[in-house]
């Protein structure tokens, strides 16, 4: 049996962040052998990881990654605010959105690819998790391309260079001068982190979205009696008041609202002696659609004294 000395265990502890007592544990349980060791405590990482795995991850940011004429955001969560501000954890991210611009919006191959420390970006997290002690998820990712112009990236509520709580990605296609169609686009990407818009144009709303729509304001309707006829129209002029406020290029801009976002672009076309065309919009808020857990901080203490 190998002697387990102090520089032993420190060496073990720089080279995995594992606590001294943890370390001294997996150099007894591997005879001394530093790899092996390491590899014990990757294995003990991911099995305490695999704990904390069913606990509501909802916090956290979204990186920011560009490269050319692509763009991507992703979503790293983790269970409070607090691990957002944990510089280890924003390295992470920030490493994470630079290679979703590689991934083409999809998540598993980004979970696949290798950060600059030839781990995976899952390994990454998993190891991180082990570390800090809180669940964290590679939730999505969504990315934009043009083959000429600009996608435009902006972070609201930014942490950190290229970390914010909401992502918004702008395509414009143009050959217009990429520095002011870059300007336009960070202002468009203003405008849909503080609107949500529902989609890029009418077309593009889902179905669906707009037959409830449809079906709810016909109720209302004709709650006041009036013909089917006249209900029609009532429906109708609703149904533009919707799309006014829920589409993207027919809503007011929030910086000039005496015009809406197509004809701003319209404008700056002129101005720019060029066309510019929206291809498409990514708006990503850190944790929406995720179910938070509420704590009862009560019940939660009577039942660990109740196991005791």
């Amino acid at each position: 049996m190998a002697m387990i000395t102090a520089a032993l265990v420190k060496e073990l502890r720089d080279k995995t962040s594992a606590g001294m007592m943890d370390c001294k544990k997996a150099l007894t349980a591997t005879d001394g052998n530093i790899e092996d060791a390491a590899d014990w405590l990757r294995k003990k990482g991911i099995a305490k990881a695999s704990k904390k795995s069913g606990r509501v991850a909802s916090e956290g940011l979204i990186g920011l990654g560009q490269d050319g004429t692509t763009s991507a955001l992703v979503e790293v969560n983790s269970e409070t605010d607090f691990v957002a501000l944990n510089e280890e954890f924003q390295r992470m991210v920030r490493e994470i959105g630079a290679l979703s611009v590689g991934a083409d919006s999809d998540v598993e191959a980004l979970a696949a690819m290798n950060t600059s420390a030839g781990k995976t970006v899952a390994t990454t997290i998993t190891d991180l998790i082990s570390k800090i002690g809180e669940n964290m998820n590679l939730r999505r990712t969504a990315s934009l391309s043009v083959d000429k112009g600009v996608v435009a990236g902006y972070l609201h509520n930014s942490v950190a260079d290229n970390l914010g709580k909401i992502g918004v990605l702008i395509a414009l296609e143009s050959d217009g001068d990429a520095e002011s169609l870059t300007a336009l686009g960070r202002k468009l990407a203003m405008h849909v982190a503080a609107t949500a818009p529902l989609s890029l144009s009418v077309d593009d709303m889902d179905a669906a979205v707009v037959q409830k729509e449809r079906d709810v304001l016909s109720e209302q309707a004709r709650a006041s009696g009036k013909p089917e006829n006249i209900i029609e129209n009532m429906v109708d002029g609703r149904m533009q008041k919707f799309f006014k406020e829920s589409v993207l290029l027919n809503q007011m801009f929030v910086m000039d609202p005496d015009r809406n976002v197509a004809k701003v672009i319209e404008d700056e076309a002129k101005s720019l002696g060029a066309a510019i065309k929206m291809t498409a919009f990514v708006r990503m808020q850190l944790g929406e659609g995720i179910e938070k857990k509420v704590e009862d901080f009560a019940a939660e203490v009577a039942a660990t004294l109740g196991d005791a």
